[in-house]
């Protein structure tokens, strides 16, 4: 089993990396407890060898957070897409992770880790050539789905893998490794999504997981041994009133500046998915064994940790999707040239979150997160303020950095109280609930504040651009500030009974 300090310690760095970006973020640490006995001594090639077995497919599905951001407006003229698609494109890989974030680490423990792992990157990499292949939105956001399915059995069981084949000696040097990786996938994804679609074309950003995939199926079949968990009882309703409650939310919320949000769709779908998250918390109430343990949110520190985290992923990632895009479209910027201007914004947590970790038992999490949200509403607001057709590049250095510095100082913190407030049995189901939490709160970050732009601007004219960003920025800015005042009701110190 891991040790306290191991698992927290590597905890900490993974949560701080991977929250970068879209995605995923987030079970990461839900299987990093194995049941078995610790694995043998590994020497150094060997433990070289597993962590490129398990690093390298987390790395093509966190790059696959990103990579798309920088090639929307390319996509959207090869493709025809309109906004609603682009929404879509990164919704689709989002929600389909996000509905088998706490399903996949149970399917691992009863059919096999290592054998779902494997067909969780064979499902990634078909889906990468289908999305590659794609001649229309609606196949590219089908191949973008089934995506996501696959990131999902990759993502967790990476980290159980990977616990269970190295020696609780090295183990956090592992996972801190581990971690590493997964972060610079995601503050490379911008970059490299931007160089690709420069270089060659939109559709090899996705062409680039096919050869890497073909070639970690066999070896990671080699190098990992097979391991399985407590045969725990699947929960096939609450994951289908969940996904399906989700789904219908968000699809509301797309399609309601378009279509009306009186019209007869629009309302079927904001109200049945109300009625499906309604029916879910009650079939969670009676099941013996749910998907969603509720008895978590009866502490005060795991709930508003939650809404903190659903308000900052709103705000936040939202604000990513269409800045992403304003260098291209409204400067005219080419998508490496863009990708370069983000560097600022996605690479300063990789070098502040670390610190927010060893700072957080001196200054308390509740004081690092209510700063770190302060600073992000505050940069959003500035971002706002400051943009405009022909605003210099250099004007957002200063709301860039200060953005990356209050996600860096948010991710360890969060991640210290939503374990601390968690007794040592429910702490994986809680790490996951948490994760997937912040990941349904980016896809309605993306539906919100894309449905607040379509109200207010267009992609017809670099100005009509603008004059739908900046209201979006600013709602943006707003939704992170109201998570800054309930950050304040955090207990200063967290138990899990608080």
């Amino acid at each position: 089993m891991l040790s306290v300090n191991a698992y927290a310690s590597g905890r900490q760095l993974v949560i701080s990396q991977l929250q970068q970006g879209f995605a995923m973020t987030e079970s990461l640490e839900t299987l990093a407890v194995p049941v078995e006995p610790p694995a043998a001594a590994l020497g150094g090639r060997a433990l070289a060898a597993v962590l490129a077995a398990v690093g390298i497919p987390m790395f093509m599905v966190t790059l696959d957070n990103l990579v798309v951001t920088n090639a929307l407006p390319v996509i959207r003229t090869a493709l025809g897409a309109s906004l609603t698609d682009l929404q879509w494109f990164v919704n689709a890989y989002t929600l389909s992770f996000a509905s088998l974030l706490l399903t996949a680490s149970a399917i691992g423990d009863r059919l096999g880790r290592r054998r779902v792992f494997l067909a969780g990157i064979a499902l990634f990499t078909l889906a990468s050539a289908a999305c590659a292949l794609a001649t229309g939105p609606v196949l590219l956001i089908a191949a973008r789905a089934i995506q996501g399915f696959g990131a999902a059995a990759v993502m967790p069981l990476s980290l159980t893998l990977l616990s269970a084949a190295v020696p609780e000696r090295m183990r956090n040097a592992a996972i801190g490794i581990w971690g590493g990786i997964a972060g610079l996938g995601v503050a490379l994804g911008p970059l490299i999504g931007g160089a690709v679609v420069d270089g060659l074309s939109w559709q090899w950003i996705f062409w680039l997981n096919v050869p890497v995939g073909l070639a970690a199926l066999p070896f990671a079949a080699r190098v990992l041994a097979e391991s399985h968990g407590h045969n725990r009882r699947l929960d096939p309703l609450g994951l289908l009133l969940s996904a399906g409650g989700v789904l219908a939310v968000v699809w509301g919320v797309i399609h309601g500046s378009d279509d009306g949000w009186t019209s007869t769709g629009v309302l079927v779908a904001l109200i049945g998915g109300v009625a499906l998250l309604a029916g879910l918390i009650g079939w969670e109430l009676r099941t013996p064994e749910p998907m969603l343990p509720l008895r978590l949110f009866h502490s005060r520190a795991f709930s508003v940790s939650n809404i903190v985290g659903f308000a900052f992923s709103v705000g936040v990632f939202g604000s990513i999707f269409l800045l992403a895009q304003y260098f291209q479209v409204v400067q005219g910027y080419r998508p490496l040239e863009s990708g370069l201007r983000t560097m600022p914004w996605t690479m300063a947590p990789m070098v502040v979150a670390p610190i927010a970790g060893l700072l957080v038992d001196r200054v308390g999490a509740r004081t690092l997160i209510a700063t770190g949200q302060v600073l992000l509403a505050a940069a959003l607001a500035w971002m706002a303020a400051i943009t405009s057709v022909d605003a210099d590049y250099g004007a957002f250095v200063a709301p860039f950095l200060l953005a990356g510095v209050g996600m860096g100082l948010t991710f360890a913190p969060a991640s210290t109280i939503v374990m601390a407030s968690a007794t040592a049995a429910d702490q994986a189901m809680a790490s996951g609930t948490n994760n997937t939490v912040r990941e349904v709160g980016v896809a309605m970050g993306v539906a919100v504040l894309a449905s607040v732009f379509a109200s207010h601007g267009s992609y017809l004219s670099p100005q009509g651009y603008v004059d739908g960003l900046v209201p979006a920025i600013a709602v943006g800015a707003a939704i992170v500030a109201v998570g800054a005042l309930v950050s304040l009701l955090l207990p200063r110190r967290v138990t899990s009974s608080d």
